[in-house]
């Protein structure tokens, strides 16, 4: 079951007085609006579109509530009116959209709404927020995937998101690019994503001794053991760890795994793998967690870590290296006609559009054209889908596992090149001809 809807006063004050003037001058004509990732000088090499679902769902329950209404009346703004107008609004636009966990790059559209330009403008807030946040952090979980060369990761970010809906869209979002579950109980019971988690340093601290602590967490759960093994001294810790995996084992459980927190996780994981399995416990897993994202991962792995899956926290939560996105929502046609905006740096592309991705012999990606939504379709794959006309879903909600595999797909299609984490050329994407001449 999703969060409740953050309702349609979730927008900034701007565009409710742009839609209280389009009212009283009775500019209410059809429009369409683009969301895109704007220009080519962006810290990753592709994005991820994730928060499709978190969209839609706010479209479908999009209403102003009485105490909605009654608070714009007390600030006395708008007038009775426009008031008694936004009480009967409701969406009933078109959408197109990237589905989500779709490989993306700039200037292309992620998503286009066509609605009477009230209702459109309304939404940009929105869009920008929900859109914005769900990709940048898909598109960050997605490169510590591909760093992980395979072992799972989990979200431990939640007590350092910025917030709980970011904590909620983090969990979500990096499920999508491929982690294998999260800390996150809550976002457990929403998305029915894998939870995972073990012991905290307190609970290591409140007994005797560490191997009291041990023992009592092997008393409770004797099917998911995993041990913090570094809250005194790590190599102790690890000796503690197999006597305990011993005793386990005798009663025919068997210890999951140990976790690493602090020091130099490269030479303590191979210290720690050698002595477990010197100890006979070659299943045992070692995790480690403490400011991991895809750069530590990826130094961690090539200088021999022994490490068998990453907690992964802060600076995935809050996309340390690339906290924002210069993602916006453009008007593009206005009552029949394509619309466009001059000003330097950010100059748009007027009309409604469509993407069609080129695909090399073996199957990997190879370019990306924007053209007319309208244009007789050239050769590639039409991205952009319509996913609501009228205000009405066009499908069921998404699975978010379905998602996951969308993604792994599309991964498994992309260039080697732009898969890494550094720099690379810009994956190729250009305007149509079509597209181009409607701007002149």
């Amino acid at each position: 079951m999703p969060p409740a809807s953050l309702g349609p006063l979730f927008t900034d004050l701007y565009e409710l007085t742009m839609a209280a003037a389009y009212f009283a001058h009775r500019r209410d004509q059809q429009a369409t609006f683009s969301l895109f990732i704007r220009g080519n000088h962006q810290p990753r090499n592709y994005y991820v579109a994730a928060g499709l679902e978190t969209v839609l769902q706010e479209l479908e329950a999009f209403a102003f509530a009485d105490e909605d209404l009654a608070y714009l009346e007390k600030g006395g703004l708008f007038p009775p009116d426009f008031l008694a107008f936004l009480s009967r609004l409701r969406f009933t636009g078109d959408v197109m959209a990237l589905p989500e966990g779709t490989i993306c790059f700039p200037d292309e559209p992620l998503l286009e709404i066509t609605a009477p330009v009230i209702e459109a403008q309304l939404l940009e807030t929105l869009l920008l927020n929900v859109l914005g946040t769900a990709t940048i952090l898909a598109s960050k979980a997605a490169r510590c995937v591909t760093a992980a060369q395979g072992r799972p990761l989990v979200d431990f970010a939640l007590r350092r998101t910025q917030g709980r809906d970011a904590g909620l869209a983090l969990a979500r979002s990096s499920y999508l690019a491929g982690f294998a579950g999260t800390s996150n109980t809550l976002a457990g019971k929403l998305y029915g994503i894998p939870t995972s988690g073990t012991m905290a340093h307190a609970f290591v601290t409140a007994f005797e001794t560490e191997i009291d602590a041990f023992q009592a967490y092997a008393a409770t759960f004797p099917r998911h053991t995993v041990l913090l093994i570094d809250t005194y001294d790590t190599h102790q810790g690890a000796r503690n760890a197999v006597t305990v995996a011993h005793e386990m084992a005798a009663r025919g459980e068997s210890l999951q795994g140990v976790r690493l927190d602090s020091g130099d996780m490269v030479a303590l994981s191979r210290e720690v793998r050698r002595l477990l399995d010197a100890e006979g416990l070659p299943t045992v897993k070692i995790f480690a967690s403490s400011g991991f994202d895809e750069f530590k991962i990826a130094e961690s792995l090539a200088a021999g870590a022994a490490i068998d899956a990453f907690g992964v926290g802060t600076r995935v939560g809050v996309s340390a290296d690339a906290p924002y996105l210069d993602i916006v929502y453009k008007m593009v046609a206005f009552d029949g006609h394509p619309v466009r905006k001059f000003s330097p740096g950010k100059a748009t592309l007027g009309g409604a559009k469509q993407v069609f991705r080129h695909w090399t012999p073996e199957g990997r990606m190879a370019r990306d054209v924007i053209g007319r939504r309208d244009e007789a379709p050239p050769a590639g794959t039409p991205m952009l889908q319509a996913v609501m006309r009228q205000g009405r879903r066009l499908g069921p909600p998404a699975q978010l596992e379905d998602l996951r595999r969308r993604f792994a797909s599309a991964l498994a299609a992309l260039d080697e090149c732009y898969q890494s984490l550094q720099p690379c050329p810009a994956y190729p994407v250009t305007v149509s001809p079509e597209l181009a001449a409607r701007q002149r």
